[in-house]
């Protein structure tokens, strides 16, 4: 989260370069038109001109990426075939086919849901463009992982697959399989994305500046100090009896002119905002809320789906400073 104060005319001049930014940074709807650019041989500029004329026919019926979509099949374009990087990847997009390495394994997990039982597979794959959360649904492709024949640092072909929540999702009719492809380097940070709240997707890692607009009073939990796990009453469901460690949580809305959403703050980001005291003390953390208010941020989380009341919600993970003038200077290079 990084705060800015700024005065009222050197804000809406840094508003309007943002609102510029947004406009021409490169992001996945960009990388869709040029990945349509180079397997048809148009330029970036008609095809956006065909997607725009589509999207106007269809009454706006249609996002820019399903545009996108239409216009590639008229072009003769079936990805159905075509490997493509993790970058390429855009929200909507089936038969997706691969290559990656696997930079991180989650262990297998059951689950029983609405009458429905099995486990599920999942690991973060990166290629030399970025990286992204797969998870296997298919009990032949999740005995790869159970007997070692997939693990981390392997190197696998996927066919097939399809992009759900801001994951790669592989069914019964995906394939997944090794590959001899040798990858230099790959992309280990998360993608941060950094979009308008309406655009948020579950599971992704983004970064939006907006103001924010409520402030609701802390919560306070225990968890376990070995497992971090939350505790009640002094037990641990893993380690039993234990000296609990008092933690808290702080909601917010944030909002950007786009949408607005709930932000949470756990402890150990929430202690750099305010510390425990000024928390606990009602007084203290009126006069803290008071001047958090109206303040207008920049924040990075990763945003999740609330399955209680069915909506997103972003888990703040990082803050900082902002160099205001430098931002400028990086931002009007964009335009």
């Amino acid at each position: 989260m990084i705060f800015v104060i700024l005065a009222n005319h050197n804000s809406y001049k840094i508003r309007d370069i943002l609102v510029s930014y947004q406009r021409v940074k490169m992001d996945n709807y960009q990388k869709l038109v040029e990945l349509i650019s180079e397997n048809s041989g148009v330029s970036v500029e008609e095809i956006e001109r065909k997607i725009e004329a589509k999207q106007a026919k269809l009454s706006g019926l249609i996002s820019r990426e399903g545009a996108a979509q239409v216009i590639a099949a008229e072009l003769k374009i079936n990805f159905d075939r075509e490997l493509i990087k993790i970058s390429q990847i855009v929200p909507g997009m089936r038969k997706i086919n691969l290559i990656g390495k696997i930079i991180e394994m989650t262990p297998i997990r059951e689950y029983n849901k609405n009458g429905r039982s099995g486990r599920i597979g999942s690991f973060r794959l990166a290629d030399d463009t970025s990286n992204i959360r797969t998870v296997l649904w298919d009990e032949n492709h999740i005995d790869l992982i159970a007997k070692g024949e997939i693990e981390k640092e392997s190197t696998v072909e996927i066919n097939n697959a399809s992009i759900r929540n801001g994951e790669l999702h592989l069914g019964s009719f995906s394939e997944i399989k090794k590959s001899d492809k040798v990858f230099d380097e790959v992309v280990k940070e998360r993608p941060v994305f950094k979009k308008l709240i309406k655009h948020f997707n579950p599971n992704e890692d983004s970064s939006a500046r907006a103001f924010i607009v409520q402030v609701f009073q802390p919560r306070f939990f225990e968890v376990c100090p070995d497992c971090r796990k939350k505790a009640e009453a002094g037990q641990c469901k893993v380690h039993g009896k234990i000296v609990p460690e008092k933690r808290a949580l702080l909601n917010f809305i944030i909002d950007d002119g786009s949408d607005s959403i709930r932000a949470v703050m756990f402890s150990d980001r929430l202690e750099e905002l305010m510390n425990m005291e000024e928390l606990a003390d009602s007084e203290k953390f009126s006069l803290k809320r008071e001047e958090l208010l109206g303040k207008e941020m920049i924040i990075s989380g990763q945003v999740r789906k609330n399955a209680v009341f069915n909506n997103k919600e972003f888990v703040v993970n990082a803050f900082g400073e902002v160099d205001v003038d430098k931002l400028i200077d990086e931002l009007e290079k964009q335009v």
